[in-house]
């Protein structure tokens, strides 16, 4: 019997976006562990270089970013299948599965009692540049289902998906309810309230009893749980860190009293720094701010809150977060009056629809590149091959002679294959820009038409609205035409007189 689990690699950010991925990709590779690398192989790409040839693929289609790859775990029943057995499962398994679009490294571990083999796979696909995607129900609809089909060709048992798929339920549905909880003020909340009770315990018991004196409820199972008052669900101790486990807070307990922590705090003692701040004067503010800041006031927004009851004001926080975007908004445009907001929201219409055009200008000159671009991507997805025949590898001599097909049409319409990948660089690079400048003028035109609609009535808004708009159109018009009367009297002065 084998039963398989798929867990993805999320992306570390900064300047190291497949931290995880390289790090899964050592783990599974790791001698002592595939009978010094003989439980190893790839498909798709290198071995050795499998690593640099993910990321290059990434690079290659602009996904460099977010999920960085995938790692499926088969796991066998106890001494029921040989590793050389589960090599030859997980091998199939991945030509069927994986094989025509992604680049993947396996292997099995046979250093435990349960042989488990590793699968782990690029989330882009050298094939079409596009992400894998799992949705609800893959498991049960392809992948354990060729598992099970390949167990059975080898006379190993297979599992009831069905079975499986309800147990898998419960625990899922069970982690996200405990997961949904696991906000950082909560960790933060539960930590320092465990180191609080460890420094005054004498022994374990007094410690869960310190605990309850706090308002906690605790369960002993397996694990060590607690549930702090507001929260709905118990909270594995674990969870919150290597010094928080059941057997870890026994040993602190033993170990770490006051006098304890008072010789850590002598060793490193902080020490006062001076540091001359030039001082500004504070900006004044208008009425129509003041207003805002007596909205924030009254609303209690400006009040601070306990650190432990934080999660009572959700609603308030996300009120409070609109206002401080209204109040900078008027701040920024330095709104002083109903007339100046509407100039204001005026002026951002038009900036809108500027953005919006030059979005779609940007869209239409991809889309008249999409012919050089599709012989690029055909020639990216050959770039391997063709490196490899130039260094004397005549198996891709087909893909090279396609290579060479395409260069030339490339070549016909002017570009080599590195013009080509600039110009798409530049328009990929041009179009996310022109996006995100559109959405930011968006954001501010909203939050401007926020303000307008709490400060004018519902049933009399866009009548003001409009009124005040035909005002600064009637103040442009005759902005316009005075400097065009006066360059006519100036023309006229110079005419010779009859």
């Amino acid at each position: 019997m084998a039963i398989s689990k798929i867990i993805n690699m999320k992306d570390c950010g900064g300047h190291y976006h497949g931290k995880h991925l390289k790090r899964s990709l050592e783990y599974i590779l790791k001698k002592e562990k595939t009978q010094d690398g003989k439980l190893a192989g790839a498909l798709n790409c290198q071995l050795d270089f499998a690593f640099e040839q993910m990321e290059e693929t990434k690079r290659i289609f602009g996904k460099t970013d977010k999920r960085q790859g995938y790692h499926l775990i088969l796991s066998f029943k106890e001494n029921e299948v040989d590793p050389d057995t589960a090599f030859l499962i997980t091998q199939r398994f991945v030509q069927e599965y994986l094989g025509s679009k992604y680049e993947v490294v396996y292997a099995v571990h046979d250093n435990t009692e349960h042989i488990h083999s590793h699968i782990v796979f690029n989330s882009v696909s050298f094939a079409t540049g596009r992400k894998y995607r799992y949705e609800k129900g893959d498991w049960a609809r392809d992948i354990q289902p060729i598992t099970n089909r390949l167990c059975q060709e080898y006379g190993l048992s297979i599992i009831d998906i069905e079975d499986a798929k309800e147990e898998w339920n419960r625990e899922d549905k069970n982690v996200w309810n405990e997961k949904s909880e696991k906000q950082p003020v909560w960790s933060e909340m539960i930590k320092r309230d465990i180191d609080a009770c460890i420094i005054q315990a004498a022994s374990f018991d007094s410690f869960l009893d310190l605990m309850k004196d706090k308002g906690y409820e605790t369960k002993q199972g397996k694990y060590l749980a607690i549930r702090p008052p507001g929260m709905t669900r118990y909270r594995r101790c674990r969870t919150l860190g290597n010094d928080y486990s059941e057997e870890q807070i026994r040993e602190r307990v033993i170990k770490e009293d006051l006098s304890f922590y008072q010789k850590h705090r002598n060793q490193a003692r902080p020490r006062i720094v001076k540091y001359h701040v030039k001082r500004y004067k504070r900006t004044k503010i208008t009425g129509l701010q003041r207003r805002y800041f007596a909205k924030l006031y009254k609303s209690g927004q400006l009040k601070k809150k306990p650190f432990s009851q934080a999660w009572k004001y959700k609603d308030d926080i996300n009120r409070m977060h609109k206002l401080q975007q209204q109040y900078l908004f008027l701040s920024g445009h330095d709104v002083r009056s109903k007339d100046e907001l509407a100039k204001s929201l005026d002026v951002l219409s038009g900036k809108k629809k500027e953005a919006s055009s030059e979005k779609s200008r940007a869209y239409r000159a991809n889309q008249r590149c999409a012919d050089i671009f599709a012989v690029y991507n055909e020639m990216e997805e050959i770039k391997y091959a063709e490196v490899e025949f130039q260094k004397g590898d005549f198996f891709f001599k087909e893909d090279h002679e396609r290579w060479l097909l395409l260069n030339d049409a490339l070549k016909e319409q002017g570009y080599t294959f590195e013009e080509a990948a600039d110009l798409r660089k530049y328009y990929r690079e041009h179009m996310i820009y022109t996006t995100a400048k559109e959405r930011a003028v968006r954001q501010e035109l909203n939050t401007g038409r926020s303000i307008w609609n709490e400060i004018v009535p519902n049933d009399s808004g866009k009548n003001r609205f409009k009124e005040a708009r035909n005002n600064i159109k009637e103040e442009k018009d005759n902005v316009k035409d005075y400097p065009k009367d006066k360059k006519i009297k100036k023309y006229r002065s110079k005419q010779p007189k009859r």
